[in-house]
């Protein structure tokens, strides 16, 4: 189905819950948010995980469509994390010995290293792209981790130019990008939330790597940025140190978390002529929103962003909230915007 026309289409940032006979919640937690493998994840012996993987991706599919979204994803449930299926496919990444990196709130991370020149050698979700397309009755999007946040999960053994590191890795992704649109996908989101942890270094070289990524690359395309996961990241800033910038992309759409942070959204000023994916959905609310509610939220995003351009969605990835709950809030998130959609428009919900 192509992209929608209508007012307000819905859609998420990309991650759904994994069913609990897929993952080990505990270990998943555990590990935070994977840069290397975490293989121990995965509750199904390994010669039937790619059946189980595919059983769960259209369990999501179809939560998804149920739920009234009008642009589904594939849940990335054959991922560990939102990066590391594809940064650890790449030529030049040691993801088997990884090293260890300490946040300034003490916690290690294990990251995989950089020992020879990025490339990128075979598909790497052509496969999730084509399984989504195939089994969605609905407009489609696949998502990629960026190439500036990419080249910030990594200890780097090789290059020592933090530009040169980054743009390999742009030329990466855009090879990746080519494929996956080449299966007839609607959608193309790059994850980009390193941005505003390095805004110096992203001003420098972050918007050049991200341009280099998308060259070429037709129909819609997305740069999400947020403050992290819920689950991982409890008490958030109410600014990003880096936003006004991305309107310097050629990202057609920019996605933002705004609910759980309660951002000022007059700094959706800043991005004049982008799509805004707006968050709406504060996933560190252990409950689902009422329609109402979302209903509000996006009417506060209309004040500066024309109904044309403003695209409800949950503020970032699903993956860590049980399912019932993802579902709940996926069907406020529709029946919220088909209600602020009515009021614009006269023409009674689908």
């Amino acid at each position: 189905m192509p992209y929608p026309t209508q007012l307000l289409p819905t859609t998420v940032v990309g991650s759904y819950p994994q069913p609990d006979w897929l993952v080990d919640r505990t270990t998943l937690h555990h590990h935070g948010v994977p840069r290397a493998h975490a293989h121990d994840i995965w509750r199904v012996p390994a010669p039937l995980l790619e059946q189980a993987q595919d059983d769960a991706t259209v369990l999501a599919i179809r939560d998804m469509e149920r739920a009234g979204i009008d642009i589904v994803t594939d849940g990335e449930i054959r991922r560990e994390s939102y990066s590391n299926r594809f940064a650890t496919a790449l030529e030049g990444i040691d993801a088997d010995t990884p090293a260890e990196l300490r946040s300034q709130t003490g916690r290690v991370t294990k990251v995989p290293r950089v020992v020879g020149k990025i490339r990128r050698v075979a598909d790497v979700e052509t496969r999730d792209a084509l399984f989504l397309r195939d089994n969605a009755t609905r407009a489609t999007k696949i998502m990629l981790p960026g190439p500036f946040t990419l080249s910030r999960q990594v200890r780097d053994d090789y290059y020592r130019d933090e530009e040169a590191l980054a743009m390999d890795y742009a030329i990466a992704v855009n090879h990746e990008l080519r494929a996956l649109k080449a299966t007839g996908v609607d959608v193309v989101q790059l994850d980009e939330p390193w941005v505003r942890t390095a805004p110096e270094q992203a001003k420098r070289y972050g918007i050049k790597a991200i341009n280099r990524a998308l060259e070429g690359i037709e129909g819609p395309t997305v740069v999400h940025v947020c403050f992290g996961y819920a689950a991982v990241v409890s008490e958030k800033p109410s600014g990003y140190s880096f936003l006004a910038e991305l309107g310097g992309t050629v990202a057609q759409q920019i996605s933002i978390e705004a609910a759980q942070p309660r951002l000022d959204l007059g700094v959706l000023r800043d991005l004049a002529g982008k799509t805004i994916m707006l968050g709406v959905l504060d996933l560190g609310d252990p409950a689902a929103e009422t329609a109402e509610t979302v209903s509000e939220r996006i009417r506060a995003g209309l004040r500066f962003v024309a109904a044309e351009r403003l695209v409800p969605a949950p503020d970032c990835g699903m993956k860590y909230l049980p399912r019932a709950i993802a579902f709940g809030k996926l069907r406020a998130l529709a029946e919220g915007a088909a209600r602020v959609r009515y009021e614009l428009t006269g023409l009674p919900p689908r």
